[in-house]
């Protein structure tokens, strides 16, 4: 099993996803009020809990995504062996964690075009629509110039749903 793939999904695909797929690191983008349970299979120092609201502009009582969150993000995601798959969950696999999957390919790919790696998410997932603010605050951490916010922003919402279907990206994008 490879470990050169990142899964996206929602809560409710994580312990299938996990099971059938072998996923080894987790990486959880949702509210404080949700209790999330790490699989038993995934070690404690390879889950990556980010507390936050889905949400582009900060609002009272909520948790807007910032640059420490992208940051611990990044961090996480740099650090990866790649010896076992990664999940990227959120509540329902449409925004924060499109956002995640997407900032993690551009960081890992330093020399690929945001376009091509945004188009990629696009033709992995119809209903992909990636936080705004998340893809924003790394565009700067990763010093990508705007472009990573101008390639989100090129391929648009997503189709609407309640809940994205899981799907999956290769870690390596080639140009």
């Amino acid at each position: 099993m490879s470990g050169e793939i990142i899964y996206v999904g929602p809560l409710s695909a994580v312990a299938s996803t996990v099971e059938a797929s072998g996923v080894g690191y987790l990486v959880t983008l949702m509210n404080d009020q949700m209790m999330v349970e790490r699989p038993p299979s995934i070690e404690a120092e390879r889950h990556l809990r980010l507390v936050m609201n889905d949400i582009s502009e900060p609002q009272p009582g909520l948790v807007p995504p910032n640059d420490s969150h992208v940051q611990e993000l990044i961090d996480f995601v740099v650090d990866w062996d790649r010896q076992l798959p990664m999940l990227i969950h959120c509540w329902a696999g449409i925004s924060r964690s499109t956002a995640a999957a997407f900032i993690s390919l551009c960081a890992l790919n330093p020399g690929i075009d945001e376009r091509l790696i945004a188009r990629m998410l696009r033709a992995a997932s119809p209903t992909a629509t990636p936080n705004t603010r998340l893809v924003l605050l790394a565009d700067g951490l990763l010093a990508r110039s705007g472009r990573m916010s101008s390639a989100v922003e090129e391929i648009g919402r997503g189709q609407t749903t309640m809940e994205g279907t899981p799907f999956q990206l290769p870690v390596r994008v080639a140009a």
